[in-house]
């Protein structure tokens, strides 16, 4: 006996993908992810791979997999793809410690990302 299947988190013409662990800060991964959403995603794959900051690297990575899942899980159009959400959170943090004078320390944060990055397939107008 196994337990039930759980319920879709996303509507039936949506796929989903997300990053967990993407090193850097919530802030500015988010400026990366104000950039593609609302876009297509033909036109977002280009904005990320043409942007000069360093946290679209890893936000093109999960755009691309939200794709992938669109088109090979759910049987969606990827020519009628449309970035629906692309919402940032934190994760972890890792804790460092570098040594400073007199004796004494001071900590280091590394902060960790989350992007969740919803596409939806859109009727042609």
């Amino acid at each position: 006996m196994s337990k039930p299947k759980a319920p879709r988190r996303v509507g039936d013409n949506e796929a989903l993908s997300v990053g967990t662990q993407i090193r850097g800060s919530a802030q500015k991964l988010n400026l990366v992810a104000g950039l593609i959403r609302g876009k297509k995603v033909g036109d977002a794959l280009n904005i990320l791979q043409f942007s000069t900051k360093a946290m679209a690297v890893d936000a093109r990575k999960v755009l691309a997999s939200a794709i992938a899942n669109a088109e090979n899980n759910h049987n969606l159009d990827v020519d009628a793809l449309v970035v629906a959400e692309a919402s940032v959170g934190k994760s972890i943090t890792m804790k460092r410690f570098a040594t400073r004078g007199r004796g004494k320390s001071t900590r280091i944060l590394k902060p960790f990302s989350r992007l969740r990055i919803v596409v939806r397939e859109q009727e042609e107008a």
